[in-house]
């Protein structure tokens, strides 16, 4: 896969993806979100790929929206916002939260407006110390996208997600965990080694089994009890037919560590 603005590396089961827009703050343009939505393609079509690590370089994980881009520069007529919205993010946030593997993502610096979003849609977060999430639509008179309007009430409550939406005020890494929006803070320095090694434990999970875990749960917010009871038991069902689901248990049996394929 040829990339200029992002790189795309298989290791060990584990697809990483780095944006590499570092001297604009990892902002995103039309070719760097089309390049991240084809490597979400490639991670979801490639068997040997059992999870994925989203992450970046430099000192921010993603400022959101170039807005050199939304607003060039001595243009009278701007473009539409609303097609950005379509055509860059909404594709990135529904290829992340249905890929049916694990996503790891590893916050190095700031993430604001849609590079905040894009992370809080990961299954997993991982943030530097130094890292903070702010929501900066408000000020530039904008709302809030890329799924967070969705994703943030649902992680910290309608009360907090509203302050933080309209206010925009910069929330650090230690409070994102507090409130539940983040999986785990830890130094800058080991941020990339601790975020890979749990990618790479996931990897050898059963890995089939946690996407399947992966839409019930995000399928809990649109189901009542009932339907959601349903669900449980045809994904229960797709589980208990396969290789992973015999292998746990055959390990179980005889005593030894699985090793699972993801299928």
């Amino acid at each position: 896969m040829s990339n200029e603005f992002i790189s795309y590396e298989v290791a060990q089961g584990v697809a990483t993806i780095t944006l590499r827009r570092a001297e604009v703050l990892n902002s995103f343009h039309r070719p760097m979100a089309a390049e991240l939505q084809r490597a979400l393609a490639s991670a979801a079509a490639d068997e040997s790929v059992r999870a994925v690590l989203l992450t970046a370089v430099g000192r921010a994980f993603s400022a959101g929206q170039d807005l050199a881009e939304a607003v060039p520069p001595g243009e009278s007529e701007l473009p539409d916002v609303g097609d950005i919205v379509r055509d860059s993010y909404n594709p990135i946030v529904r290829a992340l939260r249905s890929l049916p593997r694990p996503v790891v993502c590893a916050v190095n610096g700031v993430a604001a407006g849609a590079g905040a979003n894009i992370a809080l849609a990961c299954d997993f977060v991982f943030a530097a110390e130094n890292a903070s999430f702010i929501q900066a639509f408000t000020k530039i008179g904008l709302i809030p996208d890329s799924g967070g309007t969705f994703i943030l009430p649902r992680l910290v409550g309608t009360a907090r997600a509203m302050s933080l939406m309209v206010l925009g005020e910069k929330l650090g890494a230690a409070e994102a965990h507090r409130l539940g929006m983040i999986h785990e803070v830890v130094p800058e320095s080991t941020l990339q080694d601790v975020a890979t090694a749990f990618a790479q434990r996931l990897a050898a999970m059963p890995t089939h089994a946690i996407a399947l875990t992966k839409q019930a749960i995000l399928a809990t917010w649109s189901n009542d009890l009932d339907a959601q009871l349903e669900l449980e038991e045809r994904l229960q069902r797709d589980a208990g037919r396969s290789a992973d689901y015999l292998e746990g248990v055959r390990a179980f049996q005889q005593k030894r560590a699985p090793q699972f394929r993801g299928k």
